[in-house]
């Protein structure tokens, strides 16, 4: 049984240590064939500095490490000066200072690596003069692989002034390619997110984003054909349904993929279900952005965005959506053109581990319960579970009741229905629920509806009305209509809230019958 290459990003490491290896030269064939300049966006531990290693061992000729991939006969390996630039390890926030250090280390390696002394040039004429150089003393043109360009910007993004000079900083460094493109063979850049090209690659108009082209969707990331074939030892006993669900559903418009780090963790901790990737960042960023904006949380959770706002990433300007998306804890569902034939993209969670995370990380920022939640859920899990609806909605009476004033206060929509709902709906969500906010009906639209195994609840919410006007809504506009082929039971839950006590003050539920 082959080793499990948990953390390693070394190409050469992975081969010689005989560790399983999902075979992406076929990609790297395509973009050398390709030449030119290359942008990928992916999530954090996607997989991407591994593939900028691997691009490394191509153009350095070291063809013995690709025997048996795809690449090997097909292939010179003539060899090309490589220059690195990797910004993937330190803490860039509040000091810029940190950033120029992490680049003059770099540098320092790759003239040690080349042989290329640049003395005491400033960090974009060392930059410079090692592209030139190089490709002087080799006779041939220059391999520039940058991994985690962003992360300086990134590590500042809640510091508006602090991030601008990150992004400064970087783009005086990156516009060293634009003058050095008679000295360059091939660049890939790599990071978490799309900064807009104007902004920090000014003069780039070669670089070509293949962040969603379709010829290069699996790139990164592991198919569920290579949990079958790849890791086809390691799989045996597991529900493999299961495991899609858990860690299945990034889009880039190719087969649906895993991020290699949650799959990799689960076949070493004896196939428990946890949330792995999750718990190696920092998402504390999130709730940061959520304060500044006022968001109706189900909307994010559903979001339908355009081709230019997905697009439209700077420092000036970050779309929370786009942000959730560059990150990982949504993916794209579909992309759907108008009748203007305008690009669109519907958004989506991808999987169960961040359904639930990223829904207990809303609760936090909606309730302020950090201590509570958990116990809630469980309540709330058992009420519905055996279709107790007396004590589900005094589970949530309770809910409201120990949320902080200061959160009704800072939060504009509590005075609305849209503030109760999505308390409602982060809850039901982190249950692992199929929740469906403002669910289109023939008839109207549905404020929620929530897909269990055995059963379906339409639940309607009104703030400061009378007792009986939720469900004679459903009733009188029919919306269960639309599940009655689903051979599941339905119940109509009808609630008031009542705004100067910020709770529940009248509910009702109803069985369909028909």
């Amino acid at each position: 049984m082959k080793k499990l290459p948990i953390g390693i990003q070394t190409f050469s490491k992975i081969i010689e240590e005989n560790c399983y290896y999902v075979d992406k030269t076929h990609f790297a064939l395509k973009l050398l064939q390709g030449g030119g300049y290359y942008f990928l966006s992916r999530p954090r531990r996607f997989g991407k500095s591994l593939f900028l290693d691997t691009l490394a061992e191509i153009f350095l000729g070291h063809k013995e490490l690709f025997k048996g991939l795809y690449i090997y006969d097909k292939y010179d390996f003539k060899p090309h000066p490589v220059i690195r630039i990797s910004f993937g390890s330190g803490d860039y926030s509040l000091d810029e200072n940190r950033i120029h250090k992490r680049l003059k280390w770099v540098l320092k390696e790759n003239q040690e690596d080349l042989g290329i002394d640049c003395g005491d040039l400033s960090n974009e004429e060392c930059f410079a003069t090692l592209i030139k150089e190089s490709y002087k003393k080799y006779n041939e043109n220059v391999a520039i692989l940058i991994d985690e360009y962003d992360k300086p910007i990134l590590d500042n993004i809640t510091n508006k002034d602090m991030a601008k000079r990150a992004r400064n900083i970087l783009k005086n460094f990156y516009s060293v390619i634009k003058d050095s493109d008679r000295y360059i063979r091939f660049v890939f850049i790599t990071g978490v997110s799309k900064f807009s090209k104007l902004n920090l690659f000014s003069g780039l108009n070669n670089l070509e984003d293949i962040t969603i082209d379709e010829n290069y969707a699996e790139i990164c990331g592991y198919t569920h054909d290579d949990l079958l074939t790849v890791f086809k030892d390691r799989i045996e006993g597991i529900d493999l349904e299961l495991v899609k669900r858990w860690y299945n559903g990034y889009n880039y418009f190719g087969k649906p993929l895993y991020n290699p780090f949650d799959i990799l963790l689960f076949l070493s901790k004896n196939h428990e279900f946890r949330n792995y990737w999750w718990q190696t960042g920092n998402p504390s960023f999130l709730i940061e952005k959520l304060k500044e904006e006022n968001h109706y949380i189900p909307e994010i959770e559903n979001a339908l965005i355009s081709e230019e706002a997905l697009e439209a990433f700077d420092v000036e300007y970050i779309d929370f959506r786009a942000l959730l998306w560059q990150t990982g804890y949504l993916t794209i569902d579909e992309r759907i053109t108008d009748e203007r034939g305008r690009l669109k993209y519907k958004l989506k969670i991808p999987n169960l581990e961040i359904q639930y995370s990223l829904n207990e990380l809303f609760i936090l920022y909606l309730t302020n319960q950090r201590q509570e939640m958990y116990r809630y859920e469980d309540n709330l899990y058992e009420a519905l579970k055996t279709n107790d609806f007396p004590s589900f909605i005094n589970h949530l009476k309770t809910i409201f009741a120990t949320i902080p004033y200061q959160n009704y206060a800072n939060n504009i929509i509590s005075r609305y229905e849209g503030y109760y709902s999505s308390v409602i709906f982060v809850y039901l969500m982190a249950l692992g629920y199929d929740v469906i906010p403002e669910d289109i009906t023939n008839k109207g639209r549905i404020d929620l509806t929530v897909k269990m195994k055995d059963k379906i609840l339409i639940l309607e919410f009104k703030v400061d009305q009378e007792k009986d006007k939720p469900i004679k809504q459903i009733k009188e506009r029919r919306y269960y209509e639309k599940y009655l082929d689903e051979n599941k039971e339905i119940y109509l839950i009808g609630m008031v809230f009542d705004s100067r006590e910020r709770n529940i003050s009248q509910w009702e539920v109803e069985k369909v019958d028909e």
